[in-house]
């Protein structure tokens, strides 16, 4: 098994000096005043901060890939005005990546609703490649890449993580600081403006706490700071951000639009709903993982409980009901003792999670028919398997469990699951890639319609195996 990633939470925590605490516990009138006189700035506390150093992953390996490669069209029936086929195969099978041969890599990022992707080195660089039309690979230009490009303008940086949204892109360096590129219409990027693209990496309006979690969804994003909190920015529909609103008002009678959040702004309020109805709120929140779907978001916070929240669609939040939250709601199927949550992932309409024993539930829905999980229900087909990372498409998943990686999802598919050519393109029963026999992956992130694997190159076996994989040069 693979060392475990450290986090080094307390010693991170012992190089802060604390000046002066604000009183965040006066929600007495839980969501009555929720709306409009919670904090709209990131600063809510007035603290100094001494010289901090985030780790990244302590994994490394090489980057495969498998998936469609035709950004413009992928997840489109049709390509935009203007836009020229530029093609690019399915690839059906893993495959190492050319641009990237001999780079070590520690970590892999795309989302269930990107069309691009994010690749960190072992030296902290950040390499993108995918669609772009929105600036959102952070090359300063809107031009598609259909190989792993550097991005120069933070190579200064030690980039430990990334998030990768619809058409928006966020970078965490080791000091705790986030870069945003991309669209940011809806003010996604947490520049304290909403505007139309913004194609090189620029330093997210915030001034509190180091952060150390961050998350995209469809339209907004999510970050979290080294205390735990939780902060969010963008397009608020559904209640997704957690402020008690889904921001609509009308311009003119028969005009709708949304305030947006346009600086990150911090989530003051996680509730839990007793079966009488009553509402109350939930202390000592400190936020630990962040996952996001198109228009939802779930956490699972240092006591291994889960709280979810936005559009309730197909039971996507997992409460039993198709009923949007608007502030963070405590999903109480992963409370009490050997029942917390050690693992989350999101789809575009549907949730994952990983028990303390290593069990994945899956609730929502990851087929377009059929009937919807609206609560936490074990993926039966994985019972006995130890998950240790999730990927989560569009509609497919992918994990890696055990010594093995393991696939499923629905028709249509663009290569994702990974079983190789002259093989089934989906399934709904999740099923072993044979294709990689042999190797070990540490690591897989899904984007839309594409996988991206971390496969272990330590001894001369291991790459020798690696080297009988197809190369995939465009």
């Amino acid at each position: 098994m693979p060392p475990k990633k450290r986090v080094n939470d307390n010693e991170s925590k012992s190089h802060i000096k604390r000046r002066k605490k604000k009183n965040d516990e006066g929600d007495s009138d839980l969501l009555g005043d929720f709306g409009d006189s919670a904090d709209n700035g990131a600063e809510v506390v007035s603290e100094e901060y001494v010289d901090i150093t985030l780790e990244g992953s302590m994994l490394s390996g090489e980057l495969l890939f498998c998936g469609g490669t035709n950004w413009d069209l992928v997840g489109r029936n049709q390509l935009p005005k203007g836009v020229k086929n530029k093609g690019g195969p399915n690839l059906w099978g893993p495959q190492r990546v050319s641009a990237l041969s001999g780079v070590r890599v520690r970590t892999v990022v795309s989302g269930c609703t990107s069309c691009h992707s994010v690749v960190i080195s072992v030296e902290g660089k950040a390499y993108t490649w995918g669609r772009n039309d929105k600036g959102q690979l952070g090359q300063g230009d809107i031009e598609r890449l259909d190989s792993p490009t550097l991005v120069t303008s933070l190579q200064n940086y030690n980039i430990i993580d990334a998030a990768c949204g619809k058409n928006h892109t966020l970078f965490l360096t080791d000091k705790g600081s986030v870069f945003s590129c991309g669209d940011n219409k809806m003010g996604q990027l947490g520049l304290g403006h909403q505007s139309g693209t913004v194609p090189s990496p620029t330093r997210i309006s915030y001034k509190g706490p180091p952060v150390r979690k961050i998350a995209c969804g469809g339209e907004f994003s999510m970050i979290s700071d080294i205390r735990g909190n939780l902060y969010s920015f963008g397009l608020p529909e559904y209640g997704q951000l957690g402020h008690n609103s889904d921001g609509k008002f009308f311009v003119t009678s028969n005009k709708l639009s949304f305030k947006c959040e346009v600086i990150p702004r911090k989530v003051n309020v996680f509730i839990e709903k007793t079966r009488d109805g009553h509402i109350l709120p939930v202390p000592d929140v400190e936020v630990r993982g962040i996952a996001c779907g198109l228009n939802h978001t779930i956490i699972v916070d240092s006591k291994k409980r889960v709280f979810s929240w936005g559009f309730g669609g197909y039971g996507r939040l997992g409460h039993a009901e198709p009923k949007d939250e608007m502030v963070p709601r405590h999903l109480k199927y992963f409370e009490g003792p050997n029942r917390g949550a050690s693992m989350i992932a999101a789809g575009s309409t549907y949730s994952m999670a990983v028990n303390e024993y290593g069990a994945l539930f899956l609730w929502g829905q990851t087929k377009q028919t059929g009937e919807a999980a609206m609560y936490p229900k074990l993926v039966q087909d994985l019972s006995g398997w130890r998950i240790r990372s999730i990927g989560c498409c569009n509609r497919s998943v992918v994990v890696a469990a055990d010594e093995s990686v393991i696939s499923f999802g629905p028709s249509p598919t663009y290569g994702e699951l990974g079983y190789g050519d002259n093989k089934p393109r989906s399934s709904t029963q999740p099923q072993e890639l044979k294709t990689l026999d042999g190797v070990y992956v540490h690591s897989v992130s899904c984007g839309y319609g594409h996988t991206l694997f971390i496969a272990r190159s330590d001894s001369d076996q291991e790459k020798e195996k690696l080297e009988k994989l197809p190369i995939f040069t465009p």
